[in-house]
């Protein structure tokens, strides 16, 4: 009897213990998803949170500009959200509170990182310090999300990266989707350049021949990024179609994105105001090479 009731008392606490655990593992698979995203936000937004000319933008930046940037970021989030957020969701719901969670993250370390550097703190007015923060925050959302994508997935894919997966039948199944990968990393790594004095600079120095041959290299790498090199996650051409089929539908396709998006930063942060044609022309084609890239790159890794 005595050995059975050890046994018994035994086999109760595994249960419960059992019980406990799963109990305990969304808890765990949150913290670990909030745990992540907050290292996408500081290694993502690094760089520009040690830029000074992002620094004066928050202060100087035109507040309907700096509002426009955020309208057009949020939407951008709930659908990262969808494909690639930081736990897994089902619904739009979700993803909406998941994006208001990565952008209120992205506020989060934008406020620590900046009072650390002292590029905000005390003496400084309420409007300054929240333009810097605000304008920090953009990127840092995006990198809060990427934090999944890029720090790691406890065994392997999520389920509902699975279910997508197994829910796909054709090789066009997603392709707004995946111009949404191009628009979103396009505009990831045009914010990293957009704000510097270089961009201006080097549409300075530049001849409308070297603008055609910027043009012509973008095209060319971008193309070979997703489909010629063979990275992991390349989408390679299609057997029953030429080539040319897939340059027009992705790469062409997703290069006017970049132009789009370089057109719309560049206009954000002041850097046409004032500007002629063929100088705004030759700096979009400037911003737009790192915007392609952004794009080919973002359909590899995310």
């Amino acid at each position: 009897m005595g050995t059975q009731a050890i046994v018994s008392t035994r086999n109760g606490s595994t249960k419960d213990d059992q019980h406990d655990e799963e109990k305990r593992a969304p808890l765990r698979a949150k913290v670990v998803g909030i745990g992540r995203a907050f290292g996408g936000a500081l290694i993502f937004s690094l760089p520009m949170l040690m830029t000074m000319e992002l620094w004066w933008l928050g202060f100087m930046l035109d507040r309907f500009r700096l509002a426009m940037l955020v309208v057009v970021t949020l939407p951008l989030l709930v659908g990262l959200a969808r494909r690639i957020g930081f736990e897994d969701t089902w619904d739009w719901q979700e993803d909406v509170r998941d994006a208001c969670v990565a952008f209120a993250i992205g506020l989060l370390t934008a406020t620590v990182v900046l009072s650390v550097f002292k590029v905000i703190g005390p003496g400084m007015s309420f409007d300054e310090v929240i333009g810097k923060i605000v304008l920090q925050a953009i990127p840092a959302s995006i990198g809060a999300l990427l934090g999944r994508s890029q720090l790691g997935n406890e065994g392997g894919e999520s389920d509902k990266e699975n279910a997508e997966t197994a829910s796909s039948t054709t090789p066009m199944r997603d392709y707004g989707g995946e111009m949404f990968l191009m628009a979103v990393g396009a505009l990831f790594l045009s914010l990293n350049v957009a704000p510097t004095d270089e961009m201006p600079m080097i549409a300075q120095m530049m001849t409308p021949t070297h603008a055609v041959l910027l043009l012509a290299l973008s095209l060319l790498v971008m193309h070979g990024f997703v489909y010629a090199v063979g990275f992991k996650g390349s989408a390679l051409p299609t057997n029953d179609e030429p080539w040319i089929s897939d340059f027009v539908r992705f790469t062409l396709v997703g290069y006017m994105l970049a132009i789009l998006i370089s057109l719309f930063v560049l206009w954000s942060f002041g850097r046409l105001d004032g500007e002629a044609i063929l100088p705004t022309v030759m700096t979009t084609i400037v911003l737009a090479f790192p915007a392609a890239l952004g794009a080919a790159a973002a359909r590899l890794i995310l």
